[in-house]
């Protein structure tokens, strides 16, 4: 596997959804990317949450060249692949590799909204597979962060197929005996929560994270019915046991490494 070291990511400013306070790249860095104002999360590229929990030049990124193509020729996804890596400066949506959080070694996986919403093709599948099968090979847990809006539709029927095949790349790291542990950030939805964000030993989500499968509208619609307030929150994921718990951005590299310690032979 390629390894290169992680190079520092892109500053910018940010505007909260929620209240409008503008957050320049500093007051991000400060805050973790969260409002000041009203203390809504906003959404982190996979460099920043990587600088966020990886000890300071631990990381050292896998796969890094692998890049998605027009498989299926599906009409102007050649556009929106050269689209997505110039607005992102990433080649895909998901960035992989080996760190070090506070000093405990593990694989880590980071999804990134700003590459088309985080949707899951091939190589995305691909890349997680393989870090999986380096981990188990090299006895390390994997920690995998998840954002995402579900199966990339422009790789039809192969996107889909990414589902089993890390499915079955998380059970054979299970069988080696190693631990994986999610953090499911806004939104986790589709194909993602369906699969590999799901099958974590430990799931933890961020506060008021949308977490689901099918939209809450399409449910509405389907069973007629309803939804109670905050379905598929966080917090209602957490009251029904689907998470194991809901820990503050700021707070999550010392849970993890407190996780990744007691788990350490």
């Amino acid at each position: 596997m390629e390894l290169s070291f992680f190079k520092k990511p892109k500053e910018q400013t940010k505007i909260c959804k929620k209240c409008g306070y503008t957050l320049d790249a500093a007051k991000c860095r400060e805050t973790m990317s969260v409002c000041p104002s009203c203390d809504a999360y906003l959404r982190m590229s996979a460099r920043e949450r990587i600088e966020m929990i990886a000890d300071k030049h631990s990381f050292k990124e896998m796969d890094k060249k692998l890049k998605s193509r027009n498989i299926i020729d599906f009409p102007e996804y050649d556009g929106k692949l050269d689209s997505a890596m110039k607005s992102s400066g990433e080649n895909e949506a998901v960035v992989c590799g080996v760190a070090e959080i506070e000093k405990s070694k593990c694989c880590i996986f980071v999804m990134n909204s700003e590459f088309m919403m985080g949707s899951m093709g091939v190589v995305v599948g691909e890349k997680i597979t393989r870090l999986f099968e380096y981990a188990a090979k090299n006895k390390l847990p994997v920690v995998g962060f998840t954002t995402s809006g579900g199966a990339r539709m422009q790789e039809g029927i192969f996107s889909l197929m990414q589902m089993a095949k890390v499915s079955g790349a998380v059970r054979s790291h299970s069988n080696a005996g190693q631990l994986y542990i999610t953090v499911l950030t806004d939104p986790t939805t589709g194909g993602v929560t369906a699969s590999f964000a799901m099958e974590g030993d430990i799931i933890i989500a961020e506060p008021n994270a949308l977490v689901g499968f099918a939209g809450a509208r399409v449910i509405e619609q389907t069973t007629g019915e309803k939804l109670p307030e905050g379905f598929q929150r966080s917090e209602f994921l957490l009251k029904h046991g689907f998470v194991d718990m809901i820990v503050e951005r700021q707070k999550l590299k010392y849970t993890i490494s407190k996780i990744l310690k007691m788990h350490e032979v």
